[in-house]
């Protein structure tokens, strides 16, 4: 079970030492016995068997039970007693090593049994003390034999800075002053030479500080006690011997240090007219430390900041939806900065309205919006409208304390961040200023998602209004189309397609792609549209009113081409339909036959609005019942993958298969081949229309 970390050694012709490194298990307890056991027995310390297996017990133990480490036993014997310190390898101060209430007597049978623990080593202990190491932290205590007086020396070798036991007697046992320190042991306390303690946790510093001080002065016990202004409260910085008692007269000295630290130096010394002095100086010393980790902490927590309004900035960043941005503000506020954190929205009547709220503890979230929806003068609500009324934050009362900061973006007062402070500290200024911050990008944010939301709006509704809202519905031709915008939904694509009468009967299709996209391009998609329908409807043929939409293209398009095919369908003989063809720079049509294959047919012309003159052939192509005709525009043939195409020969093998089927599936599953060719959204505008013989 243990693994001894060295072989058994002696320091001198009478000392025996052992280290053990053990587990954190159960059986350790025994094991660190029968270690002590074997040493005391290699020394011949018979007398204080009982003694040190009961501390050893009880030391690693509570260290099994609350640091769930590794443990490093080390035992020390000599001629005068015996020496062990249990380490193990958790970080945090030994004050979370005792278990239940702190114990105030100094009489054992008055001590419940939990919490007994380093009471135990108090009271059986020669002298006993703590020490913090880079890798975690230990107890050690002493035991000497009742007939022999200890040497003033460490407890333990191996060089450790732990506390030497004060001797108190001479040599004949008989009491003595305890002697003053000498200018020696003064000059090497207030060294100004390079610390050797710089790099150790401020703990270990100050234990080490604290116990050279008490030597000096002969103090039985002694404390640092410090507060960080971190809503932690008074801590124990560090300890030495026993708790200083309330009912002595303490030496006490003030900490110089800065808010929000504050603390003070314990000692349960003997009056002397050295100790105050040498207090005072030591408290000087200590709190040069003290400030240097207040800045280091000071420093550390701005750097945090800094990272947390990066990483906030670049989460709001990311959303475009005002709900979702709304709704993410008390996430990223909630703990990190407030108990609980609720989101108003002013409506265009200037009313709150709760758009998000977020608490620490989510069965408390039904009273917060019950607190948060009560009207009266001394009601968060009417607190939240005095914010956004001056214009800066507003402290918040009872029941839910904390604060308002308006939300206000490009001038304009958006509604309110509310902040609920931790149970255990109220908001330092720091907080206060990245709270402001986070209530301006938030702003910012969801003015910019609103922004997005009414472009997106507009364009859903202008791209609508250039599409026939329904194809018509005609015996004998189905007709079917397809339509897919670019990935971007707040711009509109200069893709359409109609569908409309002529004057002798006819139908007439027409599918074109406006260069570029925007507001722009749906202008002149619109002037087309137009164009067409008002050329058609009195009776142009399609030739002259192909020229005649160039010239207006050319004269009014602001430099923005079109490619347009136009098609006119009629009955030809027996069931056929006859389609008279016209493309204008468009790609040509996938002709679907009943009987299966799939080919390109019609002759290109030119582009419309690049010159002045255009040549557009006509092509008259029958349809037999169950023929189609498939038209698309470039967003489907230039779909990409990486570096690869869609292409037109891709497609007509894709319509090849679908021969046989409804103008609505052909559509459909043409989209949809198109559509899974990428994992990425269009890039362009996706149209398709389909013609298709349904005679039987």
């Amino acid at each position: 079970m243990a693994a001894e970390t060295g072989p058994t050694t002696t320091g001198g012709p009478d000392e025996h030492v052992r280290r053990v490194r053990l587990p954190a298990d159960r059986r350790t307890p025994a094991t660190a016995r029968a270690v002590v056991r074997s040493v005391l027995a290699e020394a011949h310390l018979d007398e204080l068997l009982n003694e040190a297996l009961l501390l050893t017990t009880e030391l690693s133990t509570n260290a099994v039970e609350h640091a769930g480490t590794e443990l490093d036993i080390e035992v020390v014997a000599d001629r005068v007693g015996l020496s062990v310190m249990v380490s193990d390898y958790a970080p945090g101060p030994v004050d979370e090593l005792t278990v239940g209430v702190r114990n105030d007597t100094a009489d054992i049978a008055e001590v419940a049994e939990r919490g007994r623990g380093l009471l135990l080593v108090d009271h059986f202990a020669s002298c006993w003390g703590t020490t913090y190491l880079p890798s975690g932290k230990g107890v050690w205590f002493r035991l000497d034999r009742p007939d022999v007086t200890p040497p003033r020396r460490d407890a333990l070798a191996e060089g450790r800075r732990l506390s030497p036991c004060s001797s108190g007697t001479d040599g004949d046992g008989n009491p003595v002053e305890t002697p003053g320190p000498s200018a020696a042991a003064m000059s090497e306390l207030m060294q100004t030479r390079p610390d050797p303690y710089a790099d150790d946790p401020l703990p270990d510093f100050a234990t080490d500080l604290l116990t050279r001080v008490a030597t000096m002065v002969g103090a039985t016990g002694g404390l640092v006690r410090l507060d960080r202004g971190d809503g932690q409260g008074t801590q124990v910085l560090a300890r030495y011997g026993r708790p200083p008692r309330t009912d002595s007269e303490l030496l006490r000295v003030r900490l110089a240090v800065q808010r929000p630290y504050s603390g003070e130096l314990e000692l349960d010394a003997v009056p002397s007219a050295y100790a105050r002095p040498l207090a005072a100086l030591t408290a000087e010393r200590l709190s040069l430390h003290l400030e240097n980790d207040r800045l280091r902490r000071a420093d550390i927590r701005r750097q945090a900041w800094l990272t947390f309004l990066a990483e906030a900035s670049e989460l709001l960043a990311q959303s475009l939806d005002v709900e979702l941005t709304m709704a993410l503000v008390p996430q990223l506020v909630v703990p990190r900065l407030g108990q609980w954190c609720a989101v108003h929205i002013a409506d265009e009547w200037g009313r709150l309205n709760l758009a998000a709220a977020s608490h620490t503890d989510e069965s408390v979230l039904p009273h917060l919006h019950e607190v948060l929806r009560e009207t009266g003068p001394e009601s968060i609500q009417a607190r939240l409208r005095e914010a956004i009324r001056i214009g800066s934050q507003v402290p918040l009362g009872g029941p839910m304390e904390g604060f308002a900061v308006p939300l206000v973006a490009r001038g304009q007062r958006l509604g309110t961040l509310a902040v609920g402070r931790h149970q255990r500290h109220r908001h330092d200024p720091d907080e206060i200023a990245v709270l402001e911050d986070v209530a301006r990008r938030a702003a910012l944010a969801i003015e910019n998602a609103r922004i997005h939301a009414e472009r997106r709006r507009v364009a859903q509704t202008l791209q609508q209004s250039l599409l026939p809202p329904v194809l018509p519905v005609i015996e004998g031709i189905g007709f079917a189309a397809e339509y897919v915008p670019t990935g971007d939904d707040a711009e509109v694509g200069g893709d359409f397609y109609d569908v409309l009468p002529l004057p002798d009967g006819r139908w007439l299709v027409v599918i074109g792609d406006v260069s570029g996209k925007g507001v722009q391009a749906a202008a002149v998609t619109g002037l087309v549209r137009d164009v067409i329908r008002v050329l058609v409807g009195d009776g142009k043929p399609l030739p002259e009113a192909l020229n005649r939409l160039n010239e207006t293209l050319v004269e009014r398009g602001g430099g923005r081409y079109c490619t347009l095919a136009l098609a006119a369908v009629g009955p030809g003989e027996g069931n056929q339909l006859d389609v008279s063809l016209h493309l204008a720079g468009h790609d040509r049509p996938v002709l679907l036959r009943s009987a299966g294959g799939a080919s390109f047919v019609g002759t290109g012309g030119t582009a419309l609005g690049l010159l002045d003159a255009i040549a557009s052939p006509t092509s008259v192509v029958p349809l037999d019942p169950g023929d189609a005709l498939i038209f698309y525009t470039d967003g489907v043939t230039e779909r990409r993958r990486g570096r690869e195409l869609f292409g037109p020969d891709r497609l007509r093998e894709a319509a090849a298969p679908l021969a046989g089927y409804s103008a609505e599936v052909i559509a459909a599953r043409l989209r949809s081949t198109a559509i899974n060719f990428s994992p990425e959204p269009p890039r362009d505008d996706i149209a398709v229309l389909v013609i298709r013989n349904d005679a039987v």
